[in-house]
């Protein structure tokens, strides 16, 4: 699908998770076949008064995928200065299109109208994506939920206002705020989304597996989808949507593969981060890595009273590869 200036290849992109989709994990996602990347949530309000944090969110890129920053805020004059601040900044950092976010659920956001409080006004939240759009050198993506509460949906009015606002491609978590990401997703939604809008159209959620992921684009016509928790400790989901979608045999990967990608994710983490808190932040990624093989709750025990690099590579060599937690 074409995005401004550049093809998204079809297939499965990284979705933004605030605290999780750092430098590290988008690129390790990218080597594995992402065909996009977001950033973790960077705030409009803190961007334009100069706060430290903010561009460190969006450092790094995306690896060899395009990469977006995602900018949440509720007021268009601030989205749009923080939008021209952040092409400012694309020589040093170097993005393709800016997400503006709309489906964040937690209560801190949406608490001050931002998020998917948006979604309680579509004209408001127009108001924000044409904002953006005028003030962006970039494609501006738009990512929402179904509405803030169930029986209250505007996607698909919503949907249809972004777009005339200038929004090239928008990524639908089929959820409403009040379900957060517990229920099932309605991809039902999804199909009903595409068919009203003419931009592309990126799924998400429930997407677990490969099988999701070709179930979900035959069943709702969708360009895309989005993959965020399965994606935690599994960067692998991404190789697998596209070699099925290419009718390649899908691999599920070996020991070795897992302790080649912890021990890179690891280093990257030091370099980016430091030792300290690389093995600190560290020990949730691995429990994702863990999750289901035998032993691991040994595993997370032992590396959470881990504190150096070479000890805590000897202790995921042994689970891995000799099967002693």
């Amino acid at each position: 699908m074409q995005l401004g200036r550049f093809t998204l290849a079809k297939g499965a992109s990284l979705a933004p998770m605030a605290g999780a989709t750092d430098t590290t994990m988008r690129r390790l996602c990218a080597a594995h076949g992402a065909v996009c990347t977001v950033s973790e949530m960077v705030s409009a309000k803190a961007l334009t008064m100069g706060d430290k944090k903010s561009p460190r969110l969006m450092a790094g890129g995306g690896g060899d995928a395009p990469f977006g920053v995602q900018l949440f805020g509720a007021q268009p004059d601030v989205m749009a200065e923080a939008a021209r601040l952040i092409c400012d900044m694309r020589g040093k950092m170097p993005f393709d299109f800016i997400d503006i976010n709309m489906g964040c659920p937690v209560p801190k956001i949406v608490g001050n109208g931002e998020g998917s409080a948006l979604m309680k006004d579509p004209v408001h939240a127009a108001e924000i994506v044409a904002a953006v759009a005028k003030a962006s050198h970039v494609p501006v993506t738009v990512k929402m939920r179904l509405g803030f509460e169930t029986g209250s949906e505007t996607y698909l009015l919503l949907g249809q206002l972004v777009q005339e606002s200038g929004a090239q491609m928008i990524t639908l978590h089929a959820r409403t705020r009040s379900q957060f990401y517990e229920g099932h997703a309605d991809w039902r939604a999804v199909a009903k989304l595409k068919r009203r809008v003419s931009i592309p159209v990126v799924g998400n959620g429930d997407v677990t597996c490969w099988q999701d992921a070709l179930r979900m684009m035959e069943e709702t016509g969708c360009d895309g989808v989005a993959v965020g928790r399965a994606a935690q400790g599994n960067p692998w989901i991404f190789s697998q949507i596209r070699d099925a979608m290419a009718g390649r045999t899908v691999a599920e990967p070996t020991n070795e593969e897992k302790l080649d990608v912890l021990t890179r994710h690891l280093h990257a983490l030091a370099q980016l981060k430091g030792e300290a808190v690389a093995v600190r932040e560290m020990r949730r990624h691995i429990v994702c890595y863990v999750r289901g093989m035998r032993d691991a709750a040994r595993l997370r025990v032992k590396v959470n009273a881990i504190t150096k690099i070479d000890e805590m590579e000897a202790a995921l060599t042994a689970f891995m590869l000799e099967g002693k937690a």
